[in-house]
């Protein structure tokens, strides 16, 4: 890894930038000071409710960490499509008292305002999830002394980060929890991700710039195999979203591992990009229907998953979840640095026994 990363992290983990609330400045601070990278998440807030959130992050850690912003969404969406999902969910409302969102809430997340304040405001470290920014911006952000990556699903998209001028590529496995990175939401792509430690090889012969592994990692062990895949560091979303500082809600971290929920699937129920969960009803009863659509299907259901939340419904909730959610640990986070830190101590140094018999 460059050294400017190297300098940032103890340890080889990367707490992933969960937004909707996940992600918060309590988790962000144990972490980094644990010894990995702590992150907030600029989704879905508006650019001051980031700034604030990065001042009460300040107050916790002198420690290096980093905020993640979401990329612009071109106009692709089919009105006629959401306006018949719409339809559709229209049953939804009633049954948690509450109305269905405006679809028309908003594309770009504010983006070139959280710019601003990256800016005027230099953090550390920022990735950018569903795309990569011009070279202006990386250039920009590169000045003010601040790392930055982007997320990628395929060697073409590491490749474009690169060219971009990232410092560094998110490879972004099919088994990651919450939404898949593409930078391109393509319809025809459903179902065809690749897998991490196929994806991390690839992304490692295609460019030259260091590569973060992120998709259902939860253990030492498993961050072993992706640094020894080439990856430089291992990110990690659904292992950390049960801790402790977390702010999922109850209902989230108690999913993880109840057995009621037996595995996750890519959706585009909730939000109208594809999106690994944990499956309930209303993944099973609205994702066949659901529209590319991003994030018109966000604005739509969000009164829904927010009043399920209220009423303690997980099945009207979006539980985002990887595909190793059954390893989850109720830990600190903290903690949780540590005790991946010494798998990974005790994984290699099994290795280097085995291979000197």
């Amino acid at each position: 890894m460059s050294l400017a990363l190297t300098d940032l992290l103890r340890h080889p983990v990367v707490q992933a930038p969960m937004a909707g609330g996940v992600a918060v400045p309590q988790l962000a601070a144990a972490v980094s000071e644990a010894g990995g990278l702590g992150f907030l998440a600029a989704g879905y807030k508006t650019a001051d409710g980031m700034y604030q959130e990065i001042k009460q992050l300040r107050g916790l850690t002198g420690l290096a960490f980093g905020v993640n912003v979401f990329m612009p969404q071109p106009e692709t969406s089919d009105p006629a499509a959401v306006g018949v999902y719409a339809h559709q969910l229209a049953g939804e409302a009633p049954w948690y008292s509450t109305e269905l969102g405006d679809p028309d809430c908003g594309r770009d997340d504010g983006y070139d305002a959280k710019l601003a304040v990256l800016l005027d405001n230099p953090v550390p470290v920022v990735s950018f999830h569903f795309g990569v920014p011009s070279r202006d911006v990386l250039d920009a952000l590169r000045r003010a002394g601040t790392f930055t990556l982007a997320t990628a699903t395929t060697p073409d998209e590491a490749r474009a980060v690169e060219e971009a001028g990232a410092d560094a590529v998110i490879a972004q496995g099919v088994e990651a929890g919450g939404h898949q990175g593409t930078h391109r939401d393509d319809p025809e792509a459903d179902g065809s991700g690749i897998g991490l430690l196929s994806l991390v090889s690839q992304v490692r012969e295609a460019v030259g710039i260091p590569v973060v592994a992120a998709g259902g990692i939860m253990h030492g062990s498993q961050i072993a195999a992706v640094l020894a895949a080439g990856a430089s560091a291992a990110q990690l979303g659904t292992a950390f979203l049960a801790t402790h500082e977390s702010g999922a809600h109850a209902l989230h971290k108690q999913a993880l591992t109840d057995p009621l929920y037996a595995r996750t699937e890519l959706t585009r129920a909730f939000s109208g990009r594809p999106a690994r969960a944990l499956v309930n009803r209303f993944l099973r009863e609205h994702g066949p229907y659901a529209p590319a659509a991003y994030p018109d299907v966000h604005h739509l259901t969000a009164p829904l998953r927010k009043a399920a939340a209220a009423a303690g419904d997980p099945q009207g909730m979006a539980l985002w979840a990887g595909q190793g959610h059954r390893m989850a640990r109720e830990l600190p986070a903290g903690q949780l640095v540590e005790v991946l830190a010494a798998e990974l101590t005790a994984t290699r140094n099994a290795l280097s026994a085995g291979g000197a018999r």
